[in-house]
């Protein structure tokens, strides 16, 4: 998981996350990583418009979010 999350640091993408909180909910994030430690990262979360840190054995799915370009005719 940790290389996954690092390649999308590496790249800038946006992804989105299945995380699990310290208090065993489960919730979908879309976050967009800054940068990582050994066990953590931190990450602009688009869901509660904030800048979060997340615990990488926490993270239970990471999907890079593909953006369509919109072509105007």
């Amino acid at each position: 998981m940790k290389e996954q999350l690092l390649k999308a640091m590496q790249r800038n993408q946006v992804i989105d996350l299945m995380y699990m909180s310290k208090g065993g909910e489960i919730t979908k994030r879309r976050v967009k990583i800054i940068k990582m430690t050994s066990d953590a990262f931190q990450a602009y979360c688009f869901v509660k418009q904030a800048k979060r840190t997340f615990i990488i054995d926490s993270v239970l799915a990471a999907v890079p979010v593909i953006q369509r370009e919109r072509e105007v005719i």
